[in-house]
């Protein structure tokens, strides 16, 4: 009899069938507000983050499991304040040099963000704390790190490649859900960031590098495209 052979418990199976229902109802409830409330960004603004964080915090409050295992921490901050710099140079040159050359052929641009007149303060916030908190806590903090823990757990071991799939597999629910959210297929683009936001949560072991370089990114997106086009 092979005893090393993959064993799949009990536990494993509610935590995966728990992971599933969270997920599946959160963006369902999403869609139904935005339909319901007839894309009234006022409220979305309130609603969406709510839903996410609730998510998040709920299922691992109920668990009695620390809030710090899902990215409330400082992590390795020394790792953070070395990537993060780079990061942003490299990911954001190649952003300008990307809406560049759309623009220069007249190519439209893939969710072009719109920064109101004279509420630019109040844009960049949101972007931070009702897009990049709220997404980065259920999609990293919640799905990754559980998804991530229920294939080790499956295993019996913590293979650098599982935390990958594990990355991988969240950075397709990320951009299925905005596919789905907002009912635009060139939204599955959020895959490409995704994979990026999992992996600096993966090393740091804490949101504090996803939200900055995610609320970052869109913030930079949304100057670059009103620059250039």
């Amino acid at each position: 009899m092979d005893t090393n052979r993959d064993n799949i418990s009990f536990t494993d199976v509610s935590v995966l069938l728990e992971i599933l229902f969270v997920t599946v109802a959160s963006i369902g409830m999403i869609v139904f507000l935005r339909n319901k409330l007839n894309n009234d960004e006022a409220w979305l603004a309130l609603t969406s983050p709510f839903i996410l964080i609730s998510a998040a915090i709920i299922p691992t409050l109920i668990h009695r499991k620390d809030l710090s295992q899902i990215g409330f921490q400082t992590g390795h901050f020394q790792m953070l304040l070395r990537i993060l710099p780079i990061a942003c140079m490299l990911v954001f040159s190649v952003l300008f040099l990307g809406i560049l050359i759309l623009s220069n052929y007249n190519i439209p641009l893939p969710m072009r963000a719109i920064i109101p007149k004279n509420r630019w303060l109040e844009w960049i916030v949101y972007q931070f704390m009702c897009v990049a908190v709220p997404e980065e806590l259920f999609f990293r903090g919640y799905l990754q790190t559980n998804v991530i823990t229920l294939l080790t757990t499956v295993k019996r071991k913590k293979f650098e490649v599982l935390g990958w799939i594990g990355i991988i597999i969240c950075a397709i629910v990320f951009a299925a859900s905005h596919v789905v959210i907002f009912k635009n297929g060139i939204s599955i683009v959020t895959f490409f960031p995704g994979l990026f936001f999992g992996w600096l949560f993966y090393k740091t072991k804490s949101l504090l590098a996803p939200v900055l370089f995610h609320g970052l990114a869109n913030i930079s997106y949304g100057i670059i495209a009103e620059v250039l086009t």
